[in-house]
């Protein structure tokens, strides 16, 4: 495994969770959602191990030019620019309401990014999703307008050169001992990797959950893709279509697609 090396940054403390995730990704990459399906097939399994957090790494020349067109902050819902740091912004401005919220938004973005069905790097249509995404909608506008949403943006990537991360999705698995270095894994690799890596940082035997049902997943990842379900279940994805369409007949999920992808999202009752 060429491009796994050991770092010397300290381990962040967890008191509930021994292992912490550090992952790096550009949220609109195609790489980055290989890395979310990994992702969330680990959390099903092996949640009880470590808690994780999103680096944003978008690779930029420069914030300059957005500071200079906004005068250092967004500044109006009237002032519709476009730029290519303002998905990532608007994910930070998020995060100021929540985990969960980050989460919800960075759900939301990705699937208009996928379907085409927003210009995901316009501001207009960034407080459109934060509306769809069920979050504070004024909060938002008023993170996403200040200078802390910018700032925190620019922490991450800040991170990610302290840390020399030059491929991107990437993670950096940390261990609760602050003595001990962190192990850096560059690129993706196959699911299995990842769990023999959690392993050997608990130096112990892991237990695997239970994958939950077709509708459990649902409810806990509103969207997914045919190959997402194919990765978790550990099925073709012919297998996955047929189960999905299933659902779908059964009026539990509907399909959404274009020339180039299908998402499955939960039907609301």
């Amino acid at each position: 495994m060429n491009n796994v090396q050991l770092l010397s940054e300290p381990a962040p403390t967890s008191t509930t969770k021994p292992i912490e995730l550090y992952i790096f990704i550009d949220p609109l990459c195609k790489n980055a959602l290989k890395m979310q399906t990994m992702l969330r097939k680990l959390q099903l399994e092996y949640d009880h191990y470590f808690t994780w957090r999103y680096i944003l790494s978008t690779k930029l020349a420069s914030l300059n030019t957005l500071g200079r067109r906004t005068k250092g902050c967004i500044t109006g819902a009237e002032l519709d620019i476009t730029h290519p740091a303002l998905p990532s912004i608007a994910i930070k401005a998020a995060e100021l309401q929540g985990k969960r919220a980050s989460a919800r938004f960075l759900l939301k973005l990705q699937e208009h990014a996928l379907l085409k069905t927003k210009e995901v790097t316009s501001y207009s249509a960034l407080i459109e999703i934060a509306k769809e995404s069920n979050i504070d909608i004024e909060e938002f506008i008023s993170d996403f307008g200040s200078k802390e949403a910018a700032r925190a943006f620019q922490c991450d990537l800040h991170i990610t050169r302290e840390m020399e991360i030059e491929e991107v999705p990437s993670i950096v698995f940390f261990n609760e001992c602050i003595e001990d270095e962190g192990l850096k894994v560059s690129g993706m690799y196959a699911y299995e990797v990842y769990v023999q890596i959690l392993q050997e940082m608990m130096n112990e035997a892991i237990i695997c959950n239970p994958l939950p049902t077709f509708d459990e997943l649902f409810a806990r990842y509103h969207t997914l893709t045919t190959s997402d379900v194919a990765a978790i279940y550990s099925i073709s994805t012919q297998e996955a279509e047929r189960e999905l369409k299933k659902r779908m007949l059964q009026q539990k999920i509907e399909r959404l697609c274009n020339e180039e992808i299908t998402l499955w999202r939960r039907k609301l009752t």
